[in-house]
């Protein structure tokens, strides 16, 4: 077994399958399957382990572990970003030519922060002291007189979190793709949120000085996820370059000039000031430091700031290299100070003429959130989704497909996408934003929340932790083992005909801490409720170690000696289960109730 050297670590999350596993860890299956066996645990390639199992086999190969990172997404109702629509309300005569904002994204280790700090580097003047010493989330570069504003994002979930709360930060997505590895699952995960995002992409195709490098196969392989390069007669531009050895990235940059000027970005640099949060934080000498992107109007020191749910006066701005500046007109990023609260990555920032306006601005905002929380998002169904068709809120039947196999992805696909209904406002046609073999993963309802779509899923479970943030956000996942009834349903919905259906509905989790003999009754799980609340009425649901072992009615749930009717968060609880006795701590039990979900 062949430790790896570097000792590189690796994110992980909550749980994946043994094929996923190899992917990250860039191992033959049958290693991985091989060091489970050693260590007692008997799993095939397609078969889900928890992260703990997981980091054994990582660590056993010379890996460095750590606990992937959980975006939280908040999802926005409307399709066309707040601050786009806002300059829609500009006079057309008062707008004008703004820079292009470009974001990188791709699959991990094809090299996105390696072009990211080469184009940095080139840029900096000759004789420019220390240069660029310091991480910075933004910067803008000149090619040929022209200003271009980068983003430097942590990837495509960032980018997906600005982009559903109603920022969509970036004009243009650059897509690194490395010349000697292709495209990758992570890649055209990344790819289906930049096309989500309705914004042109560049493929920079990285890594050509590598011996091992072989473009036009990787080009074949853009060419079968829809990014023709333009050479083959396609619309993609697909640029060689090399971050290491500085090859190229000049074309890259006149690839994005080409593309800006066909695109209409425009704004008013003497309308009203808004823009995108990148990044905030506290900093123990300077009080809270906000980066953020200007995207119409010319932002001014002093002006009073609203970004999220705090305000102030701006005290002090600095441009991307740090120096001290008194204003900032459309997509120039900058750090302000002054601020009373905290922003979130991706919150829409505008200017008010008085604190006193700002703090109005502000309760009404809280008082919102209070009002719309439960709600606010309610996803999109395939019950409701032909009225809310007729209704205008939606043009178009979005979903995000996962199948077992190739084989059966392939069909599912091409009957979908050849389904379409008619009525009196015009035609509605599937789109498939996303597609993939696999178990639907966080990753899946991360999409659908930011793009409002539906995940059908064709002989594929879901993740724990998809199933917990699909139920938070309220994403309809629909599980099919039948390719004709998936394709039917869909149709039905197009044409508004589908039929109410049944439905597990979770209402809470618990975790077993103890296990108690009860005579008549068997053994009774004793519990805490972690989420939500347990109903009597309700069934449970036993996982084990990130698998369901069984699922049936609950037969009992006190409260100390009491019976009881519902246990809530935070609260202890003896729970029995019917056809069930063989408890062990740590186990999870997730109440569940069945309700009809009728067309809206």
């Amino acid at each position: 077994m062949s430790a790896n050297k570097n000792n590189q670590v690796i994110e992980l999350p909550l749980s994946l399958s043994v094929r996923d596993l190899s992917e990250k860890l860039g191992t033959n299956p049958i290693e991985i399957i091989k060091t489970l066996m050693q260590n007692g645990v008997m799993a095939n390639i397609n078969q889900l382990i928890d992260y703990e199992t997981a980091e054994i086999v990582a660590v056993e190969l010379g890996f460095n572990v750590e606990l992937e990172k959980i975006e939280q997404l908040q999802a926005d109702e409307n399709e066309i970003p707040l601050w786009r629509r806002m300059i829609a309300t500009e006079d057309d005569a008062n707008l004008q030519k703004r820079p292009p904002v470009v974001t990188i994204l791709g699959h991990v280790d094809h090299g996105k922060t390696s072009l990211l700090d080469a184009i940095r580097e080139t840029s900096v003047q000759e004789g420019e002291v220390g240069g660029i010493t310091q991480h910075i989330s933004a910067y803008q570069v000149t090619h040929n007189e022209k200003v271009i504003t980068f983003l430097d994002t942590p990837g495509h979930a960032a980018f997906t979190a600005m982009r559903s709360r109603g920022a969509q930060g970036a004009d243009v997505v650059i897509l690194v793709v490395a010349a000697d590895d292709g495209v990758m699952p992570q890649t055209k995960e990344a790819l289906a949120h930049a096309r989500a995002a309705q914004v042109p992409i560049i493929v920079a195709l990285n890594k050509i000085d590598k011996q091992n490098a072989n473009p036009e196969f990787v080009k074949q392989q853009l060419a079968e996820v829809g990014l023709i390069p333009d050479e083959w007669d396609g619309d993609t531009m697909v640029i060689p370059v090399s971050a290491t050895q500085k090859i190229g990235l000049n074309d890259l940059l006149e690839a994005v000039s080409l593309v800006a000027d066909d695109t209409e970005i425009l704004a008013n640099p003497n309308g009203k000031v808004l823009g995108t949060v990148i990044e905030a934080e506290k900093d123990s000498h300077k009080g809270i430091v906000a980066t953020i992107l200007v995207q119409n109007g010319t932002l001014r020191k002093s002006d009073i700031l609203i970004a999220g749910n705090g305000f102030g006066n701006i005290r002090a701005m600095f441009d991307y290299r740090g120096n001290p500046i008194d204003e900032a007109p459309p997509s120039t990023p900058i750090s302000v100070m002054g601020l009373n609260k905290v922003p979130s990555a991706g919150d829409i920032f505008h200017t008010v003429g008085s604190a006193k306006e700002a703090r109005t601005i502000i309760a009404e905002r809280i008082e919102k959130e209070k009002s719309t929380i439960v709600a606010a998002h309610a996803g999109l169904t395939l019950e409701s989704m032909f009225d809310q068709y007729q209704a205008g809120e939606v043009r178009e039947l979005r979903l995000i497909v996962k199948a077992d196999v190739q084989g059966s992805l392939e069909p599912i696909i091409s009957s979908l996408e050849d389904i379409s209904a008619n009525d009196k406002e015009g035609t509605i046609k599937v789109k498939v934003l996303h597609s993939g073999t696999g178990n639907i993963t966080e990753n899946d309802v991360s999409l659908a929340v930011a793009s409002r779509a539906i995940i059908m899923g064709f002989n594929v479970d879901t993740d724990n932790a998809a199933n917990i943030q699909a139920d938070r956000k309220k994403i309809d996942i629909r599980k099919y083992n039948i390719i004709y009834r998936l394709i039917e349903d869909v149709e039905k919905a197009l044409k508004g005909m589908l039929e109410p259906e049944e439905r597990e509905v979770v209402t809470g989790q618990a975790e077993v801490r103890a296990v108690f003999r009860i005579r008549k009754i068997g053994n009774i799980a004793g519990c805490r409720v972690l989420k939500g609340e347990i109903r009597r009425n309700g069934s449970i649901r036993v996982i084990r170690a990130g698998k369901e072992i069984h699922k049936d009615e609950i037969i009992s749930l006190k409260h100390e000696i009491e019976d009881v009717k519902e246990v809530r968060e935070g609260f202890e609880c003896g729970i029995g289960v019917k056809g069930f006795t063989e408890f062990k701590a740590g186990d999870v039990l997730e109440c569940f109730v069945k309700e009809m979900f009728k067309p809206v």
